[in-house]
């Protein structure tokens, strides 16, 4: 599977406002963890426990070999498993998943990149009902979408009674208009709902000081 920088950026900013709540320790699932990046990211630098579910095969079984081979080994759990039938009573501090985009798109030949890129497995209306049973009340979740899925998203927040917390449009560079939104909610109203825009890029096709600032722990050359 394909490591976007949009997953990278994602999982730097969940693992930063996972650090903001201020917890002495985390429950967590990955929904969806393909390779184990995001939770490897989070792993990296919070004192957290983390359920990886992944359905696909081949990258679970690298999510395995990957977590395996870090140091951070014994707060990562992946489990080979769609969610939907992941056997679990826990109510979690954070979910966060990156989950399958194009929804209403052509759908691709192969089977695995099917899965991988479209709302085939699990579409936005199953994840959430998943959500809200199992996060708890004082809890966030965090997902990746495309800027088209906005609507869908809002329209399932209400649905469900959950909360906007923050919302944050990122953009390839600052011509370009946002292409994926980075987003947080809860079962708790707050007070605002912080709304941001990031660039990954500027002017100069050069890294933002934003970008950066999130990713240096995790990027070799920024």
């Amino acid at each position: 599977m394909k490591v976007t920088t949009d997953a990278c950026l994602f999982g730097a900013w969940v693992s930063a406002e996972v650090q903001n709540t201020k917890k002495k320790s985390v429950s967590a699932i990955d929904i969806g963890c393909g390779t184990g990046l995001l939770s490897l990211m989070l792993a990296q630098k919070n004192n957290i426990a983390i359920d990886a579910v992944e359905i696909d095969s081949n990258a679970a079984e690298q999510a395995k070999e990957n977590v395996s081979v870090s140091p951070w080994h014994d707060q990562i759990h992946v489990h080979h498993t769609d969610v939907l039938s992941f056997q679990t009573t826990k109510q979690y501090d954070c979910i966060f998943s990156n989950p399958p985009f194009y929804e209403s798109e052509l759908r691709s030949a192969r089977q695995q990149k099917n899965m991988a890129h479209h709302d085939e497995g699990l579409t936005l209306n199953l994840l959430f009902p998943f959500i809200q049973k199992h996060l708890a009340d004082d809890g966030n979740f965090f997902l990746l979408l495309p800027t088209k899925r906005e609507k869908d998203f809002e329209n399932l927040l209400v649905q469900f009674g959950f909360f906007l917390y923050k919302k944050i449009a990122v953009r390839q560079t600052v011509k370009h208009a946002p292409f994926r939104l980075l987003l947080e909610a809860g079962k708790k109203q707050t007070a605002s709902t912080v709304l941001a825009d990031m660039s990954i890029k500027n002017e100069s096709n050069e890294y933002t000081p934003a970008f950066v600032e999130l990713l240096k722990d995790y990027y070799l050359y920024l």
